[in-house]
């Protein structure tokens, strides 16, 4: 494997296999008549109808994008401002996008707000919660696509990465006093991410410490505690779908002794492409051993590398750095968003 570039990858076209196409027909849609009568085609060959080169704007340069910074801003926040920063120098920040609904915590439907387009929402000024649990025929359908997706790999573009794992979480309670390096109790990082996406749900169980096993070879991938820092919630009307993103801090931890709180089984299908994973997860979830195991599909999207995320989070602005570095963040970021995007517009019906 050839080393990776510290900048971030060039821009690529869009692969056109999953769907970004409008919901309307567009002018240039040849079977569109944009609510006039068509015209005939001997009057339309005499009308010259190429569109001379534009500018960006009045200024020469495109505007900027509120809706990618805001949710750039918001990572970088919960980045900079994260707590065990100093601590735990080994701990990772994790930042994902999961698919899923938001829901009406008084009705249990899918919330309905007086916004067109997909918005991202005010943490805490909703009574929603975010329930990314779909149905099987959904976890089918993202499976086909994802899979077709990297069977076709169009020249002159990124190919996607396949891997098929069986993984065996355990889970156990968090000692504040134990030796395990964990720090201080769960209050104290709680008030580092409500300002901006925490909503007033973190924290909600109790930091747990999770223990990850190989299903087949038994052998431990890793020991964590995961201490959530704060979500935004963006509502897509016009789709099927909305999502939410997430910022982590996980901390490595020695193994627990004694007998975890629950178990979770996940069979999962995870696909890279370039700085991103893509997660279709079957979790099969045992609270108690006298309780029935409930069965969860979820669809994710994770930045990669975490100490490259933090590498351009640092260097974000930074007068000293090169123009390619200070702006690798923001770059990371739209991709990241675009990727979200692209997979909440190819969510087809049936969700729960």
């Amino acid at each position: 494997m050839q080393p990776r570039s510290s900048s971030p990858p060039p821009l690529k076209r869009a692969r056109r296999t999953l769907t970004d196409s409008p919901p309307y027909p567009t002018s240039s849609d040849p079977h569109s008549t944009n609510g006039h009568a068509s015209t005939s085609a001997s009057s339309s060959s005499n009308t010259t109808t190429s569109l001379p080169p534009l500018s960006l704007s009045i200024l020469g340069v495109e505007p900027l994008d509120e809706f990618i910074k805001e949710i750039a801003d918001f990572i970088h926040h919960m980045i900079v401002t994260r707590p065990y920063a100093h601590e735990y120098p080994a701990a990772r920040v994790e930042v994902e996008a999961k698919i899923g609904l938001l829901r009406d915590r008084a009705t249990g439907g899918r919330v309905v707000l007086p916004v067109l387009v997909e918005t991202i929402l005010a943490p805490g000024a909703t009574d929603t919660r975010f329930e990314s649990n779909m149905s099987l025929h959904q976890h089918k359908h993202f499976n086909t696509l994802l899979n077709k997706l990297k069977m076709e790999s169009p020249s002159g573009a990124s190919p996607l990465g396949y891997s098929h794992l069986y993984l065996i979480d355990s889970f156990y309670a968090f000692d504040p006093s134990s030796s395990s390096g964990a720090g201080a109790s769960s209050s104290s990082s709680s008030s580092g991410g409500m300002g901006m996406g925490g909503g007033g749900e973190r924290g909600e169980r109790g930091e747990k410490v999770r223990v990850t096993t190989d299903e087949k070879t038994k052998a431990v991938i890793e020991c964590v505690r995961k201490v959530r820092l704060g979500d935004l919630n963006v509502y897509s009307p016009k789709r099927e779908a909305d999502w939410r993103v997430s910022v982590n801090l996980e901390i490595p931890v020695p193994r627990p002794t004694g007998t975890s709180t629950h178990t979770r089984r996940k069979d999962r299908i995870s696909y890279s492409h370039e700085e991103f994973k893509i997660d279709l997860t079957q979790v099969t979830s045992s609270m108690s051993p006298n309780a029935p195991p409930q069965t969860l599909h979820e669809l994710e999207l994770e930045i990669a590398r975490p100490d490259f995320l933090l590498a351009t989070a640092l260097k974000r602005g930074d007068p000293a750095a090169p123009e390619h570095e200070r702006s690798a963040f923001d770059e990371l970021i739209r991709a990241f968003v675009n990727n979200a995007r692209i997979l909440v517009r190819n969510s087809g019906e049936g969700w729960q």
